[in-house]
């Protein structure tokens, strides 16, 4: 069975952190990169940032940038996303996906994505 498991969300003042975790199982974790997306109240679903699998190459939002920090961990299957200087705007629900390697260049693009977890509330007060 397939799984993605977010972890890590809650509430957090502006100007906190915050780690989410991804575990993944079900699907060979080497042929995937994992990306994250979030989707706030009345908005669409947002990438925030991705990571391959082989070299692991990110890729990160503009809005992100400079504050998030994703790494994965091969031996446990799992990804991190590290988030620092949150902000109210960062309030959302985080999901992580898996994408074939050989798409990482369409990152951005959620219907490439081949599996989703089931996300993780993420709340930053002001």
């Amino acid at each position: 069975e397939v799984q993605l498991q977010a972890s890590g969300g809650g509430l957090v003042q502006a100007g906190g952190s915050l780690r989410l975790s991804c575990a993944v199982s079900g699907f060979p974790f080497d042929d995937y990169a994992i990306g994250w997306f979030r989707q706030a109240p009345g908005k669409g679903r947002e990438e925030v940032s991705c990571i391959g699998s082989s070299d692991g190459t990110t890729y990160y939002a503009d809005s992100v940038k400079g504050r998030f920090t994703t790494s994965r961990d091969n031996a446990k299957n799992t990804v991190h996303l590290q988030m620092n200087s949150l902000k109210p705007e960062d309030t959302a629900i985080y999901y992580c996906a898996a994408l074939p390697m050989r798409l990482l260049k369409l990152w951005t693009h959620t219907g490439e994505y081949d599996y989703w977890g089931h996300g993780t509330q993420v709340t930053v007060s002001s």
